[in-house]
């Protein structure tokens, strides 16, 4: 018996939508980035792109437990000494309200350069509408 691998040919991409409405961040970016790895196909090659596309909208009513809003702080760095940066979730979410679940699924994502290109497949809208409509997504419950 030999391991099948997945050829980039007979790997099959369908487009899903997911409505982020009042979905709590960590379950839905697990999950997101798990169909983006195409982890749920019988043919996941872990060194193949065997993933989907999904569209997310929604995405400024996405929820956080406890108290994250207030506690959960972004960090960055300009580079420059003394140039560190933070922002809490929730003024995060007011300023860009699509940041949040991109890093949460961002940082689930290999960091080399297949995840960079998983990551592509990836579409959030803060509002309800997406132009994607003549890919006809699938509605993905969660």
């Amino acid at each position: 018996m030999k391991t099948y691998v997945a050829k980039e040919q007979e790997i099959e991409k369908k487009w899903y939508l997911v409505d982020a409405q009042d979905m709590i961040l960590g379950r839905l970016a697990s999950q997101i980035a798990s169909r983006l790895r195409g982890k749920h196909k019988p043919i996941f090659t872990p060194h193949a792109d065997t993933g989907d596309f999904v569209v997310v909208i929604n995405a400024e009513k996405v929820s956080l437990t406890g108290n994250k809003w207030d506690n959960k702080i972004y960090y960055h760095h300009s580079g420059y000494m003394g140039g560190l940066k933070q922002i809490s979730a929730k003024k995060l979410i007011e300023k860009k309200p699509d940041q949040v679940l991109y890093m949460a699924v961002k940082r689930m994502l290999p960091k080399n350069s297949l995840g960079r290109r998983q990551l592509k497949k990836l579409k959030i809208y803060a509002g309800s509408e997406h132009p994607h409509v003549a890919q006809n997504p699938q509605l993905l419950k969660m």
